[in-house]
């Protein structure tokens, strides 16, 4: 098959100053920050859904997008046109890492057994790009939120025959996933909450949800899948509630329902603006618990209440991604995941293109930023510094739990009102903008 964009070549670091829009400006993937590669520290994922299958529809409006190599397919030939086309791109981007759904690289078929059929057909494909290209699968996923039959959910549906065609969808994808040499797979329950309370039995569709999860972790140690399980929270939209809704309510879940050792969390920046919090509050909920392990990094309009999925160009949002992912040990076998489209407006296929450069350009400034302010590391020592009365005397033996109620009156007594220092905020936004 002929390239789908000879004009374009393998996009290169020219440097900060070059005016070429088909090259990084900051993304210099051999660049050492703190000791590793930019390549290592970020590993760049391209998603399938969005790049292949995005067309630029809306609510109001068709598709727009121009994709001269699907003319006139459909059904497994569109899906078997795509393939080249998409590690095309991942290659000429230079990302090493790409996602899917099952259901974006092979369509519905007329029944489960076709669908599996179908899938088997473009995991050949897949794999054979991956071997010619050096792309990695970073993970993999179902699409359990797009049929009918998904109506109420899937493993929270009240049908336990939907849930049993829920569990054999993800059998199947994580089957491929493990072939494909995929290093985690995500669970997004994009309809597991609900629309009202009148008709939901919120105990019985939580404790369903975990039962399927356990049941995913059992069947992935049964076929040696090594990769790590992520969930993504989200809080709404499509329903008015998703049980996923932010990074404290599923730690909570997989607390309570002792899956916390099985999965990480797989965050979204525009799931977090929906929920009311930055990236940065969700990066710090999930790494203080041991559990940040990959990033969909998008944004959202914040003038709008939906998830928009833009590519990410906020340079103080990259920045602060990068300083919680290097705080907490930065990406094992997650990445920078760009769960993100072009406007409807922007409907050529060189689109494609300065979308991802941009965002590749984005979060390496943002990387190098954040490495900077941790050398300088006078943003460190003024929170160490904030906390000393912890490190010492009082504040030393709650911590190490050596108190008690009457203790800490007797000292409350004795010490007088407590004096406070401010919290120079503005200050250290100042000392942020230095950087940026």
């Amino acid at each position: 098959m002929p390239a789908a964009f000879p004009a374009v070549p393998k996009i290169s670091y020219e440097g900060p100053h070059s005016k070429n829009p088909l090259a990084f400006k900051h993304y210099n993937a051999d660049e050492l920050v703190e000791g590793r590669s930019m390549r290592d520290h970020l590993r760049f994922s391209v998603v399938y859904w969005h790049t292949m299958c995005g067309n630029g529809t809306d609510m109001f409006g068709w598709g727009t997008a121009q994709r001269p190599w699907e003319a006139g397919l459909s059904g497994i030939d569109l899906a078997k046109a795509r393939v080249p086309v998409f590690f095309e791109i991942c290659e000429k981007l230079g990302a090493p890492y790409y996602a899917f759904h099952d259901r974006d690289v092979a369509p519905h078929g007329k029944n489960l057994k076709q669908s599996n059929q179908y899938l088997d057909t473009i995991t050949k494909l897949l794999k054979a790009q991956q071997k010619k290209t050096g792309v990695k699968l970073l993970w993999g996923t179902a699409q359990l939120f797009a049929h009918p039959r998904y109506a109420h959910g899937a493993a929270t549906s009240c049908s336990a025959d939907v849930f049993a065609y829920a569990a054999a969808q993800v059998k199947k994808a994580l089957e491929v996933t493990h072939e494909l040499g995929g290093e985690g797979y995500t669970f997004w329950g994009g309809r597991e909450g609900y629309s009202t309370l009148w008709n939901t039995n919120m105990k019985r569709e939580l404790e369903h949800l975990a039962k399927f999860l356990h049941l995913a972790v059992a069947y992935a140690k049964e076929i040696g899948f090594k990769g790590q399980f992520y969930i993504e929270p989200k809080p709404k939209e499509p329903t008015k509630h998703q049980y996923d809704s932010d990074a404290a309510a599923c730690l909570n879940f997989l607390r309570e329902y002792d899956l916390i050792d099985h999965l990480k969390l797989n965050l979204e920046t525009n799931h977090a603006t929906l929920a009311g919090h930055s990236m940065q509050h969700e990066m710090e909920v999930a790494g203080a618990a041991g559990a940040l392990g990959s990033i969909d990094a998008n944004t959202g309009d914040l003038m709008l209440g939906w998830d928009t999925d833009q590519f990410p160009t906020d340079i103080y949002l990259t920045t602060q991604c990068m300083l919680s992912m290097l705080k907490y040990g930065g990406f094992t076998t997650g990445g920078v995941n760009f769960d993100a489209k072009v406007r409807r407006e922007s409907f050529e296929p060189i689109d494609l293109f300065h979308a991802h450069i941009g965002g590749m350009d984005a979060f390496a400034r943002g990387l190098k930023i954040a490495a900077a302010i941790r050398a300088d590391g006078r943003l460190a020592d003024f929170v160490e510094n904030r906390y000393r009365s912890w490190d010492a005397g009082i504040g030393k033996d709650i911590e190490k739990g050596k108190t008690s109620f009457k203790q800490l009156e007797a000292h409350a007594l004795k010490q007088g009102e407590p004096e406070l220092e401010s919290g120079r905020q503005e200050y250290l936004e100042n000392l942020i903008n230095e950087f940026i």
